[in-house]
Protein backbone atom coordinates (compact mmCIF):
# COMPACT_ATOMS: atom_id res chain seq x y z
CA UNK A 1 0.00 0.00 0.00
CA UNK A 2 1.26 3.74 -0.77
CA UNK A 3 0.07 5.15 2.65
CA UNK A 4 2.17 2.21 4.22
CA UNK A 5 5.58 2.64 2.26
CA UNK A 6 4.92 6.17 2.61
CA UNK A 7 4.93 5.75 6.52
CA UNK A 8 7.78 3.07 6.63
CA UNK A 9 9.93 5.95 4.96
CA UNK A 10 9.61 8.79 6.62
CA UNK A 11 13.03 10.75 8.01
CA UNK A 12 12.11 10.78 11.45
CA UNK A 13 11.32 7.40 12.39
CA UNK A 14 14.45 6.96 14.54
CA UNK A 15 13.99 10.17 16.57
CA UNK A 16 10.12 8.46 16.97
CA UNK A 17 11.49 5.99 18.03
CA UNK A 18 13.78 7.24 21.00
CA UNK A 19 11.19 9.00 22.43
CA UNK A 20 10.27 8.68 25.93
CA UNK A 21 6.28 9.41 25.40
CA UNK A 22 4.66 7.06 23.77
CA UNK A 23 4.20 7.67 20.10
CA UNK A 24 1.26 5.26 17.92
CA UNK A 25 0.89 6.18 14.11
CA UNK A 26 -2.25 4.78 11.61
CA UNK A 27 -3.36 5.00 8.07
CA UNK A 28 -6.15 6.92 7.04
CA UNK A 29 -8.15 3.48 8.12
CA UNK A 30 -7.15 3.30 11.54
CA UNK A 31 -4.70 0.70 10.94
CA UNK A 32 -1.31 0.79 13.09
CA UNK A 33 1.69 1.53 11.08
CA UNK A 34 4.42 2.38 13.35
CA UNK A 35 4.63 1.98 17.36
CA UNK A 36 7.82 3.17 19.35
CA UNK A 37 9.09 1.21 22.46
CA UNK A 38 7.17 3.22 24.86
CA UNK A 39 4.02 2.66 23.30
CA UNK A 40 4.31 -1.23 22.90
CA UNK A 41 5.76 -1.02 26.74
CA UNK A 42 2.23 0.92 27.46
CA UNK A 43 0.00 -1.56 25.82
CA UNK A 44 2.01 -4.33 27.08
CA UNK A 45 3.01 -5.18 23.68
CA UNK A 46 6.09 -6.35 23.77
CA UNK A 47 5.98 -9.88 22.66
CA UNK A 48 2.81 -9.73 20.34
CA UNK A 49 2.18 -8.65 16.77
CA UNK A 50 0.65 -5.08 16.62
CA UNK A 51 1.56 -3.91 13.11
CA UNK A 52 -1.60 -4.23 10.75
CA UNK A 53 -4.02 -4.40 13.86
CA UNK A 54 -7.24 -2.13 14.40
CA UNK A 55 -6.73 0.84 16.24
CA UNK A 56 -10.29 0.40 17.72
CA UNK A 57 -9.48 -3.57 18.54
CA UNK A 58 -6.41 -2.14 21.01
CA UNK A 59 -8.01 0.77 22.53
CA UNK A 60 -11.53 0.66 21.87
CA UNK A 61 -14.05 4.19 21.53
CA UNK A 62 -10.62 6.03 20.50
CA UNK A 63 -10.89 9.35 19.27
CA UNK A 64 -7.85 9.00 16.68
CA UNK A 65 -11.03 7.70 14.37
CA UNK A 66 -12.74 10.79 14.35
CA UNK A 67 -9.74 12.60 13.31
CA UNK A 68 -9.51 10.23 10.54
CA UNK A 69 -13.01 11.46 9.59
CA UNK A 70 -13.01 15.42 10.02
CA UNK A 71 -9.15 16.16 10.04
CA UNK A 72 -9.67 17.74 13.72
CA UNK A 73 -7.20 17.74 16.84
CA UNK A 74 -8.00 16.40 19.54
CA UNK A 75 -5.21 17.97 22.47
CA UNK A 76 -5.01 17.05 26.40
CA UNK A 77 -7.72 14.52 27.01
CA UNK A 78 -6.63 12.07 30.03
CA UNK A 79 -7.69 8.13 29.27
CA UNK A 80 -6.61 5.22 31.44
CA UNK A 81 -4.42 2.61 29.82
CA UNK A 82 -3.63 -0.35 31.88
CA UNK A 83 -4.41 1.24 35.06
CA UNK A 84 -1.97 4.32 33.99
CA UNK A 85 -3.10 7.86 34.20
CA UNK A 86 -1.91 8.65 30.82
CA UNK A 87 -2.54 12.05 28.80
CA UNK A 88 -3.05 11.97 25.05
CA UNK A 89 -2.84 14.36 21.96
CA UNK A 90 -4.32 12.89 18.54
CA UNK A 91 -3.46 15.32 15.36
CA UNK A 92 -4.04 14.26 11.70
CA UNK A 93 -1.02 13.56 9.35
CA UNK A 94 -1.01 15.00 6.08
CA UNK A 95 0.72 14.80 2.43
CA UNK A 96 0.15 17.22 -0.35
CA UNK A 97 -2.74 18.11 1.41
CA UNK A 98 -4.33 14.72 1.65
CA UNK A 99 -4.94 13.31 4.97
CA UNK A 100 -3.03 9.62 5.20
CA UNK A 101 -3.32 8.81 8.69
CA UNK A 102 -3.33 10.16 12.23
CA UNK A 103 -0.71 9.84 15.19
CA UNK A 104 -0.71 9.48 18.82
CA UNK A 105 1.33 11.18 21.16
CA UNK A 106 0.52 10.00 24.72
CA UNK A 107 2.24 10.71 28.04
CA UNK A 108 2.39 8.67 30.88
CA UNK A 109 1.51 11.30 34.13
CA UNK A 110 1.09 8.63 36.80
CA UNK A 111 4.44 9.59 38.12
CA UNK A 112 3.60 13.52 37.68
CA UNK A 113 0.47 12.59 39.84
CA UNK A 114 2.93 11.28 42.23
CA UNK A 115 4.70 13.78 42.58
CA UNK A 116 2.07 16.39 42.54
CA UNK A 117 0.43 14.33 45.73
CA UNK A 118 4.18 14.21 47.10
CA UNK A 119 4.23 18.28 46.76
CA UNK A 120 0.99 18.28 48.18
CA UNK A 121 2.05 16.42 51.15
CA UNK A 122 5.06 18.52 51.40
CA UNK A 123 3.37 21.88 51.27
CA UNK A 124 1.00 20.51 54.32
CA UNK A 125 4.02 19.51 56.34
CA UNK A 126 5.50 23.06 55.77
CA UNK A 127 1.66 24.61 56.44
CA UNK A 128 2.02 23.09 59.82
CA UNK A 129 5.19 23.90 60.96
CA UNK A 130 5.43 25.80 63.93
CA UNK A 131 8.29 27.54 62.26
CA UNK A 132 7.56 30.29 59.85
CA UNK A 133 8.97 29.16 56.43
CA UNK A 134 9.70 31.99 53.80
CA UNK A 135 10.88 31.64 50.49
CA UNK A 136 12.19 33.45 47.44
CA UNK A 137 13.94 32.90 44.02
CA UNK A 138 17.02 34.12 42.59
CA UNK A 139 15.60 37.32 42.33
CA UNK A 140 14.83 38.17 45.66
CA UNK A 141 11.42 37.86 45.16
CA UNK A 142 9.17 35.96 47.30
CA UNK A 143 7.13 32.86 46.46
CA UNK A 144 5.96 31.08 49.12
CA UNK A 145 5.15 32.13 52.93
CA UNK A 146 3.30 29.67 54.98
CA UNK A 147 0.59 29.86 57.71
CA UNK A 148 3.17 30.33 60.74
CA UNK A 149 5.02 32.79 58.96
CA UNK A 150 1.13 34.75 58.99
CA UNK A 151 0.97 33.78 62.74
CA UNK A 152 3.98 35.28 64.34
CA UNK A 153 3.78 38.23 61.70
CA UNK A 154 0.56 39.27 61.70
CA UNK A 155 0.72 39.65 57.65
CA UNK A 156 -0.95 38.00 54.75
CA UNK A 157 0.76 35.85 52.68
CA UNK A 158 -1.02 38.17 49.63
CA UNK A 159 0.44 41.13 50.75
CA UNK A 160 4.11 39.32 50.53
CA UNK A 161 4.50 36.81 47.84
CA UNK A 162 4.98 38.28 44.21
CA UNK A 163 7.34 41.37 46.15
CA UNK A 164 10.53 41.88 46.21
CA UNK A 165 12.23 41.96 49.48
CA UNK A 166 13.72 45.29 49.13
CA UNK A 167 10.62 47.00 48.78
CA UNK A 168 9.45 45.03 51.90
CA UNK A 169 12.12 46.60 54.04
CA UNK A 170 11.30 50.19 52.34
CA UNK A 171 7.15 49.43 53.46
CA UNK A 172 8.47 48.52 56.79
CA UNK A 173 7.48 44.80 56.95
CA UNK A 174 10.99 43.89 58.12
CA UNK A 175 14.05 45.66 59.51
CA UNK A 176 16.53 43.75 57.27
CA UNK A 177 16.21 40.70 54.72
CA UNK A 178 18.61 37.78 55.68
CA UNK A 179 17.35 36.14 52.24
CA UNK A 180 19.04 39.37 50.15
CA UNK A 181 22.18 38.80 52.56
CA UNK A 182 22.48 34.86 51.54
CA UNK A 183 21.37 35.79 47.96
CA UNK A 184 24.77 38.52 48.34
CA UNK A 185 27.20 36.07 50.51
CA UNK A 186 25.80 32.79 48.79
CA UNK A 187 25.92 31.55 52.36
CA UNK A 188 23.61 29.79 55.20
CA UNK A 189 23.37 33.37 57.09
CA UNK A 190 21.48 33.48 61.08
CA UNK A 191 20.51 37.25 62.19
CA UNK A 192 18.23 38.83 64.15
CA UNK A 193 15.43 40.36 62.80
CA UNK A 194 12.45 43.11 64.13
CA UNK A 195 9.12 42.49 62.18
CA UNK A 196 6.68 45.35 61.66
CA UNK A 197 8.86 47.51 64.36
CA UNK A 198 7.56 45.03 67.25
CA UNK A 199 8.51 41.52 67.12
CA UNK A 200 11.99 40.28 67.22
CA UNK A 201 12.86 36.86 65.95
CA UNK A 202 15.55 34.70 64.41
CA UNK A 203 16.08 34.00 60.83
CA UNK A 204 18.05 31.97 58.93
CA UNK A 205 17.92 31.89 55.32
CA UNK A 206 19.67 28.48 53.49
CA UNK A 207 20.70 28.88 49.80
CA UNK A 208 19.17 26.09 47.38
CA UNK A 209 21.57 25.48 44.58
CA UNK A 210 21.41 24.34 41.22
CA UNK A 211 23.27 21.30 39.22
CA UNK A 212 25.34 24.74 37.65
CA UNK A 213 25.99 25.77 41.77
CA UNK A 214 23.92 28.51 41.47
CA UNK A 215 21.72 29.67 43.88
CA UNK A 216 17.56 28.91 42.92
CA UNK A 217 16.05 29.62 46.00
CA UNK A 218 16.06 31.07 49.43
CA UNK A 219 14.98 29.26 52.28
CA UNK A 220 14.24 30.62 55.18
CA UNK A 221 12.92 29.49 58.71
CA UNK A 222 12.02 32.35 61.06
CA UNK A 223 11.25 31.49 65.16
CA UNK A 224 9.55 33.74 67.58
CA UNK A 225 12.16 34.71 70.39
CA UNK A 226 9.87 36.00 72.66
CA UNK A 227 9.15 32.94 75.00
CA UNK A 228 13.37 32.49 74.84
CA UNK A 229 13.27 36.29 75.92
CA UNK A 230 11.36 35.50 78.67
CA UNK A 231 12.85 32.46 80.14
CA UNK A 232 16.24 34.93 79.84
CA UNK A 233 14.54 37.08 81.79
CA UNK A 234 13.12 35.05 84.21
CA UNK A 235 16.50 33.47 84.93
CA UNK A 236 18.02 36.62 85.13
CA UNK A 237 15.27 37.98 87.87
CA UNK A 238 16.09 34.71 89.45
CA UNK A 239 20.05 34.68 89.28
CA UNK A 240 19.16 38.08 91.09
CA UNK A 241 17.12 37.07 93.62
CA UNK A 242 19.53 34.36 94.58
CA UNK A 243 22.18 36.75 94.78
CA UNK A 244 20.29 38.34 97.88
CA UNK A 245 18.92 35.55 99.47
CA UNK A 246 19.79 36.15 102.87
CA UNK A 247 18.10 39.40 102.48
CA UNK A 248 14.77 38.08 101.25
CA UNK A 249 11.87 36.69 103.68
CA UNK A 250 8.02 36.05 103.18
CA UNK A 251 5.46 35.40 106.49
CA UNK A 252 2.72 33.78 105.79
CA UNK A 253 -0.32 36.22 105.66
CA UNK A 254 -4.31 34.65 106.49
CA UNK A 255 -3.99 32.64 103.71
CA UNK A 256 -1.33 33.98 101.13
CA UNK A 257 2.18 34.31 100.98
CA UNK A 258 3.77 37.90 101.86
CA UNK A 259 7.32 39.00 100.86
CA UNK A 260 9.42 41.16 102.72
CA UNK A 261 12.01 42.06 99.45
CA UNK A 262 15.05 43.92 100.09
CA UNK A 263 18.68 44.59 99.36
CA UNK A 264 19.54 47.93 101.20
CA UNK A 265 21.99 48.24 103.62
CA UNK A 266 18.89 50.60 105.86
CA UNK A 267 16.65 47.64 105.50
CA UNK A 268 19.07 45.25 106.22
CA UNK A 269 19.69 46.87 109.63
CA UNK A 270 15.83 47.15 110.06
CA UNK A 271 15.27 43.30 109.64
CA UNK A 272 17.97 42.61 112.03
CA UNK A 273 16.61 44.78 114.60
CA UNK A 274 13.12 43.23 113.83
CA UNK A 275 14.65 39.56 114.55
CA UNK A 276 16.50 40.31 117.22
CA UNK A 277 13.56 42.19 119.20
CA UNK A 278 10.85 39.82 118.22
CA UNK A 279 11.22 36.89 120.29
CA UNK A 280 10.30 39.10 123.46
CA UNK A 281 7.01 40.60 124.74
CA UNK A 282 8.54 43.97 124.68
CA UNK A 283 5.82 46.76 122.99
CA UNK A 284 7.16 47.77 119.56
CA UNK A 285 6.35 51.49 118.17
CA UNK A 286 7.07 51.08 114.19
CA UNK A 287 6.73 54.63 112.08
CA UNK A 288 7.90 55.63 108.76
CA UNK A 289 5.56 57.18 105.71
CA UNK A 290 2.37 55.79 104.74
CA UNK A 291 2.86 52.84 102.61
CA UNK A 292 6.59 52.27 103.36
CA UNK A 293 5.42 48.62 104.91
CA UNK A 294 4.89 48.90 108.93
CA UNK A 295 1.90 46.23 108.68
CA UNK A 296 4.59 43.92 107.14
CA UNK A 297 6.99 44.23 109.27
CA UNK A 298 4.73 43.87 112.04
CA UNK A 299 3.73 40.44 110.21
CA UNK A 300 7.29 39.86 110.68
CA UNK A 301 7.72 40.50 114.19
CA UNK A 302 4.62 38.00 115.01
CA UNK A 303 6.50 35.62 112.50
CA UNK A 304 9.76 35.56 114.39
CA UNK A 305 8.19 35.76 117.82
CA UNK A 306 7.19 32.58 119.63
CA UNK A 307 3.48 34.10 119.67
CA UNK A 308 3.40 33.30 116.01
CA UNK A 309 0.46 30.53 116.63
CA UNK A 310 -1.11 32.54 118.77
CA UNK A 311 -3.98 35.01 117.74
CA UNK A 312 -2.87 38.14 115.76
CA UNK A 313 -5.11 40.73 116.05
CA UNK A 314 -5.18 44.15 113.82
CA UNK A 315 -6.63 47.44 115.06
CA UNK A 316 -7.07 50.64 112.66
CA UNK A 317 -7.77 53.60 115.12
CA UNK A 318 -8.52 55.89 112.49
CA UNK A 319 -11.18 53.59 110.64
CA UNK A 320 -13.26 52.75 113.82
CA UNK A 321 -15.92 55.64 115.32
CA UNK A 322 -14.52 56.57 118.41
CA UNK A 323 -18.36 55.58 120.06
CA UNK A 324 -17.51 52.01 119.06
CA UNK A 325 -13.69 51.56 119.58
CA UNK A 326 -14.43 51.24 122.94
CA UNK A 327 -16.55 48.73 123.02
CA UNK A 328 -14.86 47.04 120.36
CA UNK A 329 -11.20 46.60 122.26
CA UNK A 330 -13.09 46.15 125.63
CA UNK A 331 -16.06 44.50 125.13
CA UNK A 332 -18.64 44.34 127.08
CA UNK A 333 -20.95 42.70 129.86
CA UNK A 334 -24.69 41.87 128.93
CA UNK A 335 -26.83 44.81 129.56
CA UNK A 336 -23.84 46.75 129.57
CA UNK A 337 -25.89 49.64 127.57
CA UNK A 338 -29.24 50.17 125.67
CA UNK A 339 -28.97 48.05 122.77
CA UNK A 340 -26.05 46.06 123.55
CA UNK A 341 -26.02 42.43 122.63
CA UNK A 342 -28.03 40.94 125.52
CA UNK A 343 -25.57 38.20 125.87
CA UNK A 344 -22.67 40.54 126.31
CA UNK A 345 -19.59 40.83 123.85
CA UNK A 346 -15.48 39.59 123.67
CA UNK A 347 -13.74 42.66 123.18
CA UNK A 348 -10.57 42.44 120.51
CA UNK A 349 -8.03 42.77 123.64
CA UNK A 350 -9.51 39.80 124.80
CA UNK A 351 -9.51 37.98 121.37
CA UNK A 352 -5.82 38.47 121.25
CA UNK A 353 -5.05 36.73 124.81
CA UNK A 354 -1.95 35.09 125.10
CA UNK A 355 -0.85 36.15 120.86
CA UNK A 356 -0.26 40.15 119.32
CA UNK A 357 -1.89 42.85 118.86
CA UNK A 358 -1.39 45.79 116.32
CA UNK A 359 -2.69 49.46 116.80
CA UNK A 360 -2.51 50.83 112.93
CA UNK A 361 -2.26 54.81 113.21
CA UNK A 362 -2.06 54.93 116.92
CA UNK A 363 -1.62 58.50 116.73
CA UNK A 364 -6.01 58.72 115.74
CA UNK A 365 -6.54 56.89 118.75
CA UNK A 366 -9.13 59.22 121.15
CA UNK A 367 -7.54 60.23 124.58
CA UNK A 368 -10.86 58.52 126.45
CA UNK A 369 -9.42 55.21 125.12
CA UNK A 370 -5.85 56.12 125.86
CA UNK A 371 -6.37 56.34 129.09
CA UNK A 372 -7.54 53.07 129.46
CA UNK A 373 -4.93 51.32 127.18
CA UNK A 374 -2.40 52.62 129.76
CA UNK A 375 -4.49 50.76 132.40
CA UNK A 376 -4.54 47.37 130.63
CA UNK A 377 -0.53 47.80 129.47
CA UNK A 378 0.48 48.47 133.33
CA UNK A 379 -2.33 46.37 135.27
CA UNK A 380 -2.46 43.82 132.42
CA UNK A 381 -5.98 43.02 132.79
CA UNK A 382 -8.74 44.61 131.35
CA UNK A 383 -11.96 45.14 132.23
CA UNK A 384 -15.34 44.51 129.93
CA UNK A 385 -17.89 47.85 129.90
CA UNK A 386 -20.48 46.99 132.73
CA UNK A 387 -18.53 44.70 134.22
CA UNK A 388 -17.01 44.65 137.91
CA UNK A 389 -14.53 41.68 137.42
CA UNK A 390 -11.39 42.47 136.06
CA UNK A 391 -9.98 39.49 133.42
CA UNK A 392 -6.15 38.92 133.32
CA UNK A 393 -4.63 39.81 129.95
CA UNK A 394 -1.72 38.66 128.15
CA UNK A 395 -0.84 40.30 124.77
CA UNK A 396 2.22 41.76 122.96
CA UNK A 397 1.45 45.47 121.18
CA UNK A 398 2.64 46.59 118.27
CA UNK A 399 2.11 50.19 116.99
CA UNK A 400 2.09 51.92 114.19
CA UNK A 401 2.13 55.23 112.91
CA UNK A 402 3.52 57.78 109.87
CA UNK A 403 3.03 61.03 112.26
CA UNK A 404 5.59 62.58 114.61
CA UNK A 405 4.07 61.49 118.39
CA UNK A 406 5.83 64.11 119.93
CA UNK A 407 4.36 67.15 117.56
CA UNK A 408 0.99 65.18 119.03
CA UNK A 409 2.27 65.05 122.46
CA UNK A 410 3.03 68.58 122.50
CA UNK A 411 -0.25 69.34 121.09
CA UNK A 412 -2.48 67.51 124.07
CA UNK A 413 -3.48 64.95 121.42
CA UNK A 414 -1.35 61.83 122.63
CA UNK A 415 -0.63 61.18 126.37
CA UNK A 416 2.97 60.98 126.84
CA UNK A 417 3.09 58.38 129.37
CA UNK A 418 1.45 56.27 126.83
CA UNK A 419 3.81 57.40 124.08
CA UNK A 420 6.41 55.63 126.52
CA UNK A 421 4.71 52.64 127.43
CA UNK A 422 4.45 51.62 123.61
CA UNK A 423 7.76 53.11 122.29
CA UNK A 424 10.11 50.62 124.81
CA UNK A 425 11.73 49.85 121.18
CA UNK A 426 11.21 52.02 118.00
CA UNK A 427 11.78 51.08 114.78
CA UNK A 428 11.75 53.56 111.71
CA UNK A 429 10.78 52.21 108.45
CA UNK A 430 12.54 54.20 106.11
CA UNK A 431 10.68 55.30 102.75
CA UNK A 432 11.31 54.12 99.28
CA UNK A 433 13.37 57.06 98.56
CA UNK A 434 16.45 56.39 100.75
CA UNK A 435 16.66 52.85 99.75
CA UNK A 436 16.81 52.77 96.10
CA UNK A 437 18.75 50.03 96.40
CA UNK A 438 15.37 48.13 96.56
CA UNK A 439 13.52 49.77 94.07
CA UNK A 440 14.42 47.34 90.76
CA UNK A 441 14.04 44.23 93.26
CA UNK A 442 10.82 45.24 94.36
CA UNK A 443 9.66 46.00 90.52
CA UNK A 444 10.41 42.87 89.26
CA UNK A 445 9.31 40.73 92.66
CA UNK A 446 5.74 42.21 92.43
CA UNK A 447 6.00 42.29 88.48
CA UNK A 448 6.67 39.02 88.66
CA UNK A 449 3.99 38.16 91.71
CA UNK A 450 1.18 39.23 89.31
CA UNK A 451 2.11 37.35 85.84
CA UNK A 452 1.92 34.67 87.85
CA UNK A 453 -1.12 35.63 89.83
CA UNK A 454 -2.90 36.36 86.77
CA UNK A 455 -0.90 34.44 84.12
CA UNK A 456 -0.07 36.70 82.03
CA UNK A 457 3.71 36.90 80.18
CA UNK A 458 4.72 40.29 80.09
CA UNK A 459 8.51 42.26 80.27
CA UNK A 460 9.45 45.21 81.18
CA UNK A 461 12.12 47.13 79.36
CA UNK A 462 15.07 48.28 80.33
CA UNK A 463 14.55 52.11 79.69
CA UNK A 464 11.73 51.33 81.95
CA UNK A 465 12.69 50.01 84.62
CA UNK A 466 15.62 52.87 84.64
CA UNK A 467 12.45 55.64 85.10
CA UNK A 468 10.82 53.51 87.75
CA UNK A 469 14.20 53.24 89.74
CA UNK A 470 14.97 57.04 89.19
CA UNK A 471 10.84 58.30 90.50
CA UNK A 472 10.80 59.30 94.22
CA UNK A 473 7.37 56.20 94.89
CA UNK A 474 5.51 59.50 97.29
CA UNK A 475 3.21 56.28 98.28
CA UNK A 476 6.09 53.98 98.80
CA UNK A 477 6.22 49.97 98.34
CA UNK A 478 2.14 50.01 97.84
CA UNK A 479 2.51 52.74 95.41
CA UNK A 480 4.90 50.39 94.07
CA UNK A 481 3.16 47.04 93.95
CA UNK A 482 -0.18 49.14 92.45
CA UNK A 483 1.34 50.15 89.62
CA UNK A 484 3.03 47.02 89.37
CA UNK A 485 -0.41 44.72 89.03
CA UNK A 486 -2.31 47.88 87.07
CA UNK A 487 0.46 47.46 84.34
CA UNK A 488 0.16 43.84 84.00
CA UNK A 489 -3.33 43.87 83.83
CA UNK A 490 -4.21 47.37 81.67
CA UNK A 491 -1.29 47.18 78.99
CA UNK A 492 -2.50 44.64 76.61
CA UNK A 493 1.37 45.22 75.20
CA UNK A 494 3.79 41.83 76.11
CA UNK A 495 6.74 44.42 76.25
CA UNK A 496 5.79 47.53 79.10
CA UNK A 497 8.28 50.36 77.16
CA UNK A 498 8.03 53.80 78.60
CA UNK A 499 5.47 55.62 77.11
CA UNK A 500 3.12 53.07 78.62
CA UNK A 501 4.29 54.36 81.97
CA UNK A 502 1.82 56.88 84.11
CA UNK A 503 2.37 60.25 82.71
CA UNK A 504 3.00 61.46 86.44
CA UNK A 505 6.01 58.66 86.78
CA UNK A 506 7.07 59.06 83.60
CA UNK A 507 7.14 62.98 84.08
CA UNK A 508 8.63 62.94 87.75
CA UNK A 509 11.30 60.42 86.93
CA UNK A 510 14.73 62.11 88.12
CA UNK A 511 16.87 61.54 84.56
CA UNK A 512 20.96 62.38 85.26
CA UNK A 513 20.54 65.43 82.90
CA UNK A 514 17.99 67.48 82.64
CA UNK A 515 15.65 67.15 79.51
CA UNK A 516 15.60 69.60 76.44
CA UNK A 517 12.37 70.90 75.10
CA UNK A 518 13.44 69.00 71.72
CA UNK A 519 13.61 66.22 74.00
CA UNK A 520 10.54 66.49 75.79
CA UNK A 521 8.56 66.78 72.58
CA UNK A 522 10.15 63.74 71.26
CA UNK A 523 9.75 61.83 74.42
CA UNK A 524 5.69 63.41 74.01
CA UNK A 525 5.43 62.13 70.12
CA UNK A 526 6.73 58.79 70.94
CA UNK A 527 4.03 58.09 73.36
CA UNK A 528 1.70 59.46 70.90
CA UNK A 529 2.97 56.75 67.85
CA UNK A 530 3.43 53.82 70.12
CA UNK A 531 0.04 54.48 71.25
CA UNK A 532 -1.98 54.05 67.88
CA UNK A 533 0.43 51.63 66.55
CA UNK A 534 -0.72 49.47 70.07
CA UNK A 535 -4.41 50.06 68.77
CA UNK A 536 -3.33 49.38 64.97
CA UNK A 537 -1.07 46.23 64.40
CA UNK A 538 -0.63 47.74 60.87
CA UNK A 539 1.90 50.21 60.51
CA UNK A 540 -0.47 51.55 57.40
CA UNK A 541 -3.18 52.24 59.54
CA UNK A 542 -1.56 54.02 62.01
CA UNK A 543 0.27 55.98 59.82
CA UNK A 544 -3.27 56.97 58.60
CA UNK A 545 -4.52 57.91 61.65
CA UNK A 546 -1.03 60.43 62.61
CA UNK A 547 -1.99 61.97 58.84
CA UNK A 548 1.46 60.84 57.82
CA UNK A 549 3.36 59.13 55.04
CA UNK A 550 3.65 55.13 55.95
CA UNK A 551 7.71 55.50 55.44
CA UNK A 552 7.72 58.76 57.73
CA UNK A 553 6.33 56.68 60.14
CA UNK A 554 8.59 53.38 59.46
CA UNK A 555 11.41 56.18 59.32
CA UNK A 556 10.93 57.41 63.28
CA UNK A 557 10.46 54.19 64.66
CA UNK A 558 14.16 52.92 63.39
CA UNK A 559 15.66 56.10 64.34
CA UNK A 560 13.63 55.60 67.99
CA UNK A 561 14.92 51.81 68.00
CA UNK A 562 18.55 52.44 67.11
Amino acid sequence: METQSLLHSIPWENILSSMHNSVLVVDDHGTIRFMNSSARALFQLEAQSWEGRSIEKLVPNQKIMKVLKNGDSFIGEKIVINGKQCMVNRTPLYEDGNLIGGISVIQDISEIEQYRNLLKQWEAVLEFSTDGIYVVNSEGITIYVNKAYEDMTGFDRKDLIGRHMKKLMLNGYIDQSVSLLVLEKKQKISIIQKIGGKKDVIVTGNPVLNDSGEIELVVTSVRDITQLNDIKHELLRAKTFSQYHDHRFSVKIHDSDQHVVFQSEKMSEVHDKVKQVAPYPTSILLSGPSGGGKEVFANLIHHYSTRKNEPFIKVNCGAIPEQLLESELFGYEKGAFTGANKDGKIGLLELADGGTVMFDEIGEMPLTIQVKMLRVIQEKQILRLGGITPRKLDIRIISATNKDLNKLIEKGDFREDLYYRLQVVEIHIPPLVERQEDILLLVDHYFSYFCQQFRIEKRLSEESKKILQSYHWPGNVRELRNLMENMIVSIPANLIEPHHLPVHVYSQADFEKPLTLKQKVENYEQRIVYDTIKKHPSLRKAAAELSIDHSTLVKKIKKWRD
